[in-house]
């Protein structure tokens, strides 16, 4: 009777064989020992990514998630309607919440500093947001509430419904590529409501989205309550 292969084994007999050394391992062998470890990652192994690898390359990823070795990616689902995002987006480090960038439809005169209520078109929930730019009509803000602004005594511009045209932040999740169209939410939204939005710069885990759509054109994902 044939013995069941041990899991390295399995992993072995799935790589290109070539022992070529480009993945810092003299041996495949080795390293298939560095995956199990996690010392390595598949994305090491160039040949993989090959075409006539393809197949091979889909059993070991799910070979490594059977086995633990690959975590299970953690899903990211919208509280209001259920849809699947791609990412969090997450202030940068020392801030308050991500940075809206909105255009105003009001003549009134807005200063770095002010603070604004507003209501982004296309969402029911006001916000208190405090202005930390302005650039030829453009203001990018903090959000500040208004969950704990509203029983404070506090000064602020009442300037109606506002564009969101984007988002500035650290991205919590699958890196995007530069022009892709995303789904997102941003870690402030008390809605938890997924936003989409292209991606037009991204410096690591830093990104401007602009194009903001509160509109989602996908399958919601229903979660089992």
């Amino acid at each position: 009777m044939m013995e069941k292969r041990s899991v390295k084994e399995e992993i072995i007999s799935l790589l290109p064989g070539f022992n070529c050394g480009i993945c810092d391992y003299a041996r495949c062998d080795e390293f298939a020992g560095a995956l199990i470890r996690g010392y390595a990652k598949l994305e090491d192994c160039r040949f993989l990514y090959q075409e006539i690898f393809t197949e091979n390359l889909e059993k070991l990823q799910r070979l490594l998630k059977e086995e633990k070795i690959i975590p299970e990616e953690k899903v990211i689902v919208g509280l209001l309607d259920d849809y699947e995002a791609d990412f969090l987006l997450k202030p940068f480090p020392g801030e308050s919440s991500c940075r809206e960038i909105l255009y105003p439809f009001t003549n009134e005169k807005l200063n770095v500093g002010d603070v604004i209520r507003y209501r982004p078109l296309g969402c029911p929930i006001t916000h208190f947001a405090k202005i930390i730019d302005e650039n030829h009509g453009l203001i990018t803000v903090h959000i500040v509430g208004p969950c704990h602004r509203l029983d404070k005594d506090f000064e602020f511009k009442e300037i109606g419904i506002c564009l969101v045209s984007g988002f500035e932040g650290i991205i919590d999740g699958r890196l995007p590529s530069v022009g892709e169209t995303v789904r997102f939410i941003p870690h402030h939204c008390m809605m938890q409501k997924v936003h989409s939005g292209v991606i037009v710069q991204l410096e690591g885990e830093r990104a401007l989205i602009e194009g903001i759509d509160l509109k989602v054109w996908a399958p919601p994902i229903k979660l089992e309550r």
